[in-house]
Order: C-alpha cells, then sequence, then structure tokens
C-alpha cells in the first residue's frame, strides 16, 4: 500500500534531513503508565491529537481544528513545507491514520504510516527513548484546508435524502447493529440511515494491515460504487484508519464525517 512504510524501510531513511517522525498515540488514561514506560522512536515528535490538535472548543471529541491553529501547531513542531513526514502511534495502526488524514486534509502529502507502529519498531530491534517534551525550531508549514475532505452533520443529514455519497461505518459490527451499548454512556445505539458497514478491524491483523490480496477482497463490493465516501466511526478515529486501506483500492473521492456517530446520535436525539 503505498500510503504505509515498514519499519525497515524507514530504518534505511533516518539519515534523510527532511525526515521528521511523528508519534500520534492517544496517551492512556492517567494511571495506566508511568513516564519511565512511555517510549518512542527516537528523535519522534509527539503529535498531540486531544490537544494541540483538536477543536478544543467543539461539543465532540477529535473535531479538526481550524487551519491556522493546525498550523501553528505544526509549526511548533518544526514541520516544514518540504518535510518528510512518518507517523505512527503505540497500538500499531489506529490513531497514526488519523494523523495521516489530518495533515493530507491540511494540504501535505508527503505523508506515510508506519505499518505495525512501535511494536514493529521495537520487534526490529530498532532504537527508542524516553518519551519528553522537547522544543523544536519552528517550521514554516503552511494549512490549506481541504473542505471537500470534511463532511458535517448537516451534509450528513441532507445525504440520507439524497444519497449523494455513500457513508461507511468503521464501527465493530455489534455497534453498527445495537447489539451492545455504545462506549460513551449517554449516546444511543444504530447507525446513520443508508450507511454501511466495515469495521476497522477486520483489516487488520496483529497490529499491521492485512495482505494486500485479502484487503482488495474486502473492498471488492465497492469497486463499482462511483459515489463518494464519506467514512465515519465513534468519534473520527477509526474512520480514517478504513479511508487510508481504502486508498490503495478505490479512486472514489473520500472524506471523513469529523463528528462522526458522537455527533449524529447526539444532535439527532435532540432533535437539532
Amino acid at each position: 500500500m503505498q500510503h504505509l512504510i515498514s519499519a525497515s524501510e524507514l530504518h534505511k531513511q533516518l539519515n534523510n534531513p527532511d525526515l521528521i517522525i511523528l508519534d500520534g498515540t492517544i496517551p492512556k488514561v492517567v494511571g495506566t503508565n508511568t513516564p519511565s514506560e512511555k517510549r518512542r522512536i527516537k528523535g519522534a515528535r509527539f503529535f498531540d491529537i486531544k490537544k494541540a490538535f483538536s477543536d478544543q472548543g467543539s461539543a465532540f471529541p477529535n473535531t479538526l481544528p481550524t487551519a491556522s491553529r493546525f498550523e501553528n501547531a505544526c509549526r511548533a513542531l518544526g514541520i516544514r513545507k518540504n518535510s518528510t513526514l512518518v507517523v505512527y502511534d503505540d497500538l500499531g495502526i489506529y490513531s497514526s491514520a488519523r494523523v495521516w488524514w489530518m495533515l493530507r486534509t491540511m494540504g501535505h502529502s508527503d505523508i506515510t504510516v508506519l505499518d505495525g507502529g512501535l511494536p514493529a519498531w521495537e520487534k526490529e530491534g530498532f532504537e527508542t527513548e524516553p518519551a519528553v517534551d522537547r522544543v523544536y525550531g519552528l517550521g514554516d508549514f503552511e494549512a490549506t484546508l481541504n473542505q471537500e475532505a470534511v463532511k458535517s452533520f448537516e451534509y450528513i443529514q441532507t445525504n440520507i435524502l439524497d444519497e449523494e455519497a455513500l457513508v461507511i461505518d468503521a464501527r465493530s459490527a455489534d455497534r453498527f447493529h445495537s447489539r451492545v451499548p455504545e462506549p460513551r454512556a449517554d449516546l444511543r445505539g444504530g447507525n446513520i440511515e443508508g450507511s454501511i458497514n466495515i469495521p476497522y478491524s477486520d483489516l487488520l491483523e496483529n497490529g499491521k494491515f492485512k495482505p494486500k490480496e485479502q484487503l482488495q477482497a474486502l473492498f471488492k463490493p465497492l469497486i463499482s460504487e462511483k459515489r463518494p465516501l464519506v467514512f465515519s466511526c465513534g468519534s473520527g478515529i477509526t474512520a480514517c484508519v478504513v479511508a487510508l486501506a481504502s486508498e490503495s483500492f478505490l479512486a472514489n473521492n473520500k472524506a471523513i464525517y469529523d463528528g462522526s456517530w458522537t455527533e449524529y446520535a447526539l444532535r439527532t436525539n435532540q432533535g437539532k
């Protein structure tokens, strides 16, 4: 898959002066890790999805910040317009896909995801270091938001009627079909009318994407689909995993419903 890089391939690029490795891990709940247990790929910079790279004024988690806020946060990490970016997370393939999507949506195309993430890097015996905060020289990154890559609640409501796009839900089948409660206590179960379900976990095996042939088989039913694709999940994270996997197989225009099921369920409950 063209948007992925293996641990060995990344290791060969460590001397590239334009390379910046981003740790897109979402920190665990306080108390599950001590500082000494948290490690990063040597030289990696922490891409803080929850704080620096989310709209802190939003009622919904993980939503995209403004282009200016995104730009400033990238510059603070030393990211430049010509930077070659590789992003990973500590689960293998999870939040790193969200970082990939955000940077592409803000206009930076030179970004790949480390397949297998930190576990794959450590399995190869490559160097890590304790995770510590650092200050970097200011980058010159420029953010230009691709508005077509982000869909709103209003778009989703309209789409239910006109079926302009196909909505793909990355949550588990049990959540999609309301067989289990939502993790967030105040959310009802269900799905967006007209959406289909491709659980992100079905694309993965041992923290990596499944072989190309297996992924191709999973996306084969959509080969004839001509409509744009809109990916959704619980809060905009795993939708990006399915979007990332689909890049190698589906040429459709693609977008993320940024508020995802959290926004949709809450706002339809309130009748807004």
